[in-house]
């Protein structure tokens, strides 16, 4: 018997493919650290820790499709705290900001048409857009230039019939590629001339440095029927397995159609949710705490990162993630090669290759994402071996 085509084409995890390669080391004895993967080590604030260990119904029921009611209004003062002014209708609870993406490409597409998305992007999105029967079309962007979005001549060549919208990530993953208010208006401006959707992935909102802000896609105005946010909760209180975003739009008609897709799937999570309430109410210094935190461990690898001669990095300004281009012709083979022969004093270092952020074959393959979530000391070994390993790896290879 066949498969699907879309069991087929499915793409692998860039980020979890090498895993064999770091459990077989690990079987070995060798400690890996892990900078491929963006699972936060601060630890889940204990408000939200504190719902698991209470909740005593009798039983754990279905709830409402779109969310349950309570965090939904508590969602509303979030983002109202945010400069966003919504109504719980234009907000629909999902089962994370994956599904989010993945009922946003449903929704504005059939089968067949095409969301432009710049690249590097998600590499989930990749298996989102073959779910729901899309076609992603890759806008490249450039290490060199920090992954700056390309001008609006560049765009609209991406443009055809069966173009529908448009999808950033901001702040992005993998690059941390912050886009300013004026790059945001500008897109928007564009997308709405050629009456197309604009996706907006912005589930690292808390995580921008510099004293920069975050600028939504629901700020810009006279845009609300063209605007789709997609959020999550997984980073922002280091809740990666609660599984619980929402997609948000003030399009009532988009909204309804999203709900339908909602109730096929019945519910999402209820005690993630009730958990995730108790993490709107966090103080502000919770978010500050942790920002001065990833930004200090930005400046750690970015740093080290500047100690390579002929890399190609520039610092970003958000999430936690660093693409560098490194001076040899495969990434994925140098991660191969550290995990299966380089060790100091029985440790080594995983990071997950670039090229399978790229829908463009072939661009990609010399660079490499690394995502600064374990503590200073953790991050300071890692960085020593990855940077001593890297030197060996280009002397042995010539």
């Amino acid at each position: 018997m066949e498969l699907s085509k879309r069991a087929r084409e499915i793409q692998a995890s860039p980020i979890r493919k090498l895993m064999p390669h770091a459990l077989a080391a690990k079987a070995k004895g060798i400690k890996v650290y892990h900078l491929n993967i963006g699972q936060p080590d601060i630890p889940t604030p204990p408000e939200m820790m504190k719902v698991y260990h209470e909740f005593n119904e009798e039983v754990l029921a279905y709830g409402p499709s779109q969310g349950v009611e309570v965090y939904r209004e508590s969602l509303v003062k979030y983002y109202r705290k945010n400069g966003i002014e919504l109504k719980t209708s234009d907000i629909i609870v999902t089962t994370a900001g994956s599904e989010a993406i993945t009922f946003a490409m449903m929704v504005v597409g059939e089968v067949g048409d095409e969301i432009i998305v710049p690249e590097p992007f998600y590499t989930n999105y990749n298996g989102f857009a073959t779910m729901a029967g899309i076609n992603l079309i890759p806008l490249t962007t450039y290490a060199e230039t920090g992954f700056a979005l390309p001008d609006n001549a560049a765009i609209e060549a991406k443009l055809t019939s069966k173009t529908r919208a448009i999808m950033l990530c901001n702040p992005g993953n993998p690059t941390g590629t912050v886009y300013s208010r004026d790059e945001l208006f500008r897109i928007a401006t564009l997308a709405k001339q050629h009456n197309l959707y604009l996706i907006s992935d912005e589930v690292y909102r808390e995580f921008i440095y510099d004293g920069l802000k975050h600028t939504s896609i629901l700020e810009v105005p006279d845009f609300a029927d063209n605007a789709i946010m997609v959020d999550s909760v997984s980073k922002r209180y280091s809740a990666c397995g609660a599984r619980i975003g929402c997609i948000v739009s003030k399009n009532k008609a988009l909204m309804d159609a999203v709900l339908k897709f909602a109730q096929a799937r019945l519910c999402p999570p209820t005690i993630d949710q009730m958990a995730a309430n108790a993490g709107v109410y966090l103080p502000d210094s919770y978010f500050e705490a942790m920002k001065a935190e990833y930004q200090a461990r930005r400046d750690l690898v970015f740093g080290e990162l500047e100690k390579i001669p002929g890399i190609i990095c520039k610092k970003p300004e958000g999430a936690f993630y660093i693409v560098a281009k490194l001076p040899i012709k495969d990434a994925e083979d140098f991660i191969i090669w550290l995990l299966e022969h380089y060790q100091i004093n029985g440790e080594t270092v995983m990071a997950a290759p670039a090229e399978g952020f790229y829908a463009t074959p072939g661009l990609g393959r010399n660079e490499l994402r690394l995502a600064y979530i374990l503590c200073k000391n953790d991050l300071t070994r890692a960085m020593q071996i990855f940077r001593s390993g890297l030197e060996e790896y280009q002397r042995i290879q010539g």
